[in-house]
C-alpha cells in the first residue's frame, strides 16, 4: 500500500504520515532526506525527532540515491520528504541532468517491497509566482514527481490546515 501525502508548508502532513502508521504490527522506517545544515533545518530536525520519539522508526538518514536502500517485505516506510530528496538530488554535485526518473524508480522499488511505503511531498507550486530558472525547475520536477506517483499510490492524501482531505484511495 504506497501512500502520498502532499500539502503545503506546516500544514499536518509529517504529523497525519507519521499516525498514519501508528497502529502498524511490523517494523517501521523513517527515512530522514533533510540535511542538518544551519539553524533552521536543525531545528526542523529536532522537532521531527520529537514527533516521532515514541512511534517506534528506525531512522535512516538518507540523502540522495534512495534506490541503494533495503528493506524487509513486511515493513513499513515514512519518507520525510520527496521535497528535500530533490533538492538533495539536484544540488549534490553529482551529474544528475533530471532526478526525476531516479526518484520515481526509487519509490516504485520501495512500493513493491513493503507493506506500507508513505511518502510525504510538499505543494509548492501554487502562488503563481515566477521565480529563478533553477527554482522554476525545482517546482516542474517536485510537481512532475508528485503527479507520477500520485499515479500509482493506491492513496493521495492531501493536509490543508492539520486536516488531512483523501484525494484517492481510503484511509484505514
Amino acid at each position: 500500500m504506497t501512500t502520498l501525502v502532499t500539502g503545503g508548508s506546516k500544514c499536518g502532513k509529517s504529523g497525519f504520515a507519521e499516525n498514519y502508521l501508528h497502529n502498524f504490527g511490523g517494523r517501521k522506517y523513517y527515512i530522514a532526506t533533510m540535511r542538518p545544515y544551519g539553524e533552521e533545518a536543525l531545528r526542523s530536525i529536532g522537532r521531527h525527532r520529537s514527533m516521532r520519539a515514541e512511534k517506534n522508526f528506525v531512522t535512516v538518514e538518507k540523502y540522495t540515491d534512495l534506490h541503494e536502500l533495503e528493506f524487509p517485505e513486511n515493513s513499513a516506510v515514512l519518507l520525510e520528504c520527496a521535497g528535500n530528496l530533490l533538492a538533495n538530488e539536484m544540488f549534490s554535485g553529482k551529474d544528475t541532468e533530471n532526478p526525476v526518473e531516479k526518484i520515481l524508480n526509487a519509490f516504485r522499488k520501495i512500493s513493491e517491497n513493503v507493506s506500507e511505503f508513505v511518502i510525504v511531498s510538499n505543494e509548492v507550486s501554487s502562488d503563481g509566482i515566477v521565480y529563478s530558472e533553477e527554482t522554476m525547475r525545482y517546482m516542474r520536477f517536485i510537481s512532475e514527481i508528485n503527479a507520477k506517483t500520485a499515479e500509482f499510490a493506491d492513496n493521495v492524501v492531501e493536509c490543508v490546515f492539520g486536516i488531512p482531505i483523501v484525494i484517492k484511495g481510503a484511509l484505514k
